[in-house]
């Protein structure tokens, strides 16, 4: 495979976009300044409701305006989060952080998938989507891998507010590698009304069956178990010091990355819908197990189902990409991801709640057996059309349509 200019940044996009040194303990880190396990899983309810009210224009920006303009304005936004919460201080700050996560996760969110796909494309590439999607996506944990150690254990020598504004600096660099991209010339972006735009994305969505229950699955999936993997950091704390939290998430992103990396392989070999949902019903039993016994082997345990991560994630995208039209490639990835953020806001809330009153244990136990949901709905996605060659194994179309 042959990589091109904007590839090759995206590699280095996706790297230093979570080159965050707090990302270990970012959920410790708003306990500590809220003083409230409820207060900081708000702050992620914050951002996905940000999430959500930018999500439908940025993606028709993407589609009528550029895929570069709008991967600027998103890096932009994510440098602003990330001063916003090192400024710290009080909740409100952290709020202010959490809105302009939101614009950057929506600005993002269709847009950077569509700017892979739309790349490959135009040198006719399109059939190496999934093994690209999964390696640019690995270098996001590559990220998260080598400052999770050291932002935990400079938290024990120095302060939290030495991290947060030692993570601001990859951030300003971000924006300096938006800034190098260049516009892909695959399609001629459409013209007339916004409004028509997502009217006829949403038409797409309401009437093809196999997408409405991937993503479905895709935001059950997402919602909840993101804010589950959030909260499970003050598991880990209750079992490992808090410098060791860090190799915990260094682990688990060691883990998410191989299984980006090597996705398109594992895809191309087993087949997008078994390992999508095989992988789902490990990783539910690995992590009820983990939870339900904890014991000082409980966070290995939960960093292993991270091998599973990526090629899962790799394998839902793929499926969907599938499904979507070209013209409204980054418009659909914002519907579906504005379904995630507000399902997202609400599971926040509600398990952060939920800890305070039932407990760290339970609660996690209880994400388990609704993450089932998704595995379900992916299996029946497919299961009354046996004749797709996706269900089958075979390589994917060059588009969707």
């Amino acid at each position: 495979m042959t990589r091109n200019r904007n590839v090759t940044l995206l590699y280095w996009f996706n790297f230093f976009l979570k080159l965050k040194f707090y990302n270990a303990i970012l959920v410790i880190y708003f306990v500590y300044v809220t003083g409230s396990y409820a207060l900081a899983m708000s702050v992620f309810a914050v951002a996905s409701l940000s999430s959500t009210v930018f999500e439908l224009p940025t993606g028709v920006f993407s589609d009528l305006i550029g895929r570069k303009r709008t991967l600027v304005l998103g890096a932009t936004a994510h440098a602003g989060a990330v001063i916003f919460f090192a400024v710290g201080g009080g909740y409100a700050a952290l709020v202010v952080g959490g809105i302009c996560e939101g614009l950057a996760r929506a600005l993002f969110s269709g847009n950077n998938a569509a700017l892979l796909h739309d790349t490959l494309a135009e040198s006719g590439q399109e059939a190496d989507y999934q093994e690209y999607l999964g390696r640019t996506t690995a270098m996001e944990h590559v990220g998260v891998a080598l400052v999770g150690v050291t932002g935990s254990v400079l938290v024990a020598l120095t302060s939290f507010a030495a991290v947060m504004w030692l993570s601001v600096f990859p951030q300003l660099v971000l924006v300096g590698i938006a800034l190098a991209f260049r516009e892909p010339q695959t399609t001629t972006p459409p013209a007339g009304n916004p409004f028509a735009h997502v009217q006829t994305a949403w038409r797409i969505l309401r009437r093809n069956h196999r997408l409405r229950l991937l993503s479905a699955a895709s935001v059950i999936g997402y919602s909840v178990g993101e804010a589950a993997y959030q909260l499970r950091v003050a598991f880990i704390d209750m079992l490992w010091p808090l410098w060791a939290v860090g190799v915990a998430r260094m682990l688990d992103n060691i883990m998410a990355a191989a299984s980006y990396y090597f996705s398109g392989r594992l895809i191309r070999r087993f087949s997008a819908l078994r390992v999508l949902v095989g992988g789902g019903l490990v990783g539910r039993a690995v992590m009820v197990l983990a939870y339900g016994v904890p014991t000082g082997l409980s966070p290995v345990l939960l960093s292993a189902t991270s091998t599973l991560h990526g090629v899962t994630n790799v394998a839902q995208d793929s499926l969907m990409q599938h499904e979507f039209s070209t013209e409204q490639r980054a418009t659909l990835g914002s519907l579906v991801a504005l379904g995630g953020s507000l399902v997202f806001a609400a599971a926040s809330v509600l398990i952060g709640g939920l800890a305070d009153w039932l407990g760290l244990v339970a609660v996690l136990l209880l994400a388990q057996v609704v993450l089932l949901v998704p595995v379900w709905l992916n299996w029946r996605a497919f299961h009354t059309s046996g004749r797709d060659a996706v269900a089958r194994g075979d390589m994917f179309p060059a588009s969707g349509s």
